[in-house]
C-alpha cells in the first residue's frame, strides 16, 4: 500500500518506507503485512458505512503525523 504525503515525521515506524520524495511530494510504502501495522489497523477501525468495517485513511496519516496529499484541492 502507498501513501502521498506533503509531510512526514523525521522517524516512520519500521513498517513504512519512504520511497521517493520529489517536488514536495513524499511517497511513503507501507507494508500491510507488518503485525505492527495490524495492530494500529486494529486500533483505528470503525464503522465507516452501515456494516462496512474499515479505517480512514485520514486516521492512518493523523496517527503517524503524516499530512496527506488532498486530492480535492484544487490548484
Amino acid at each position: 500500500m502507498k501513501l502521498y504525503a506533503t509531510s512526514i515525521p523525521q522517524f516512520l515506524p519500521s513498517w513504512a518506507t519512504v520511497i521517493s520524495n520529489e517536488a514536495g511530494l513524499i511517497e511513503v510504502e507501507i507494508n500491510d503485512e507488518d503485525p505492527g501495522f495490524h495492530s494500529i489497523i486494529e486500533e483505528l477501525s470503525t464503522e465507516i458505512e452501515l456494516g462496512l468495517v474499515g479505517v480512514k485513511a485520514s486516521d492512518l496519516c493523523q496517527r503517524l503525523s503524516i499530512e496527506m496529499v488532498d486530492t480535492n484541492e484544487e490548484n
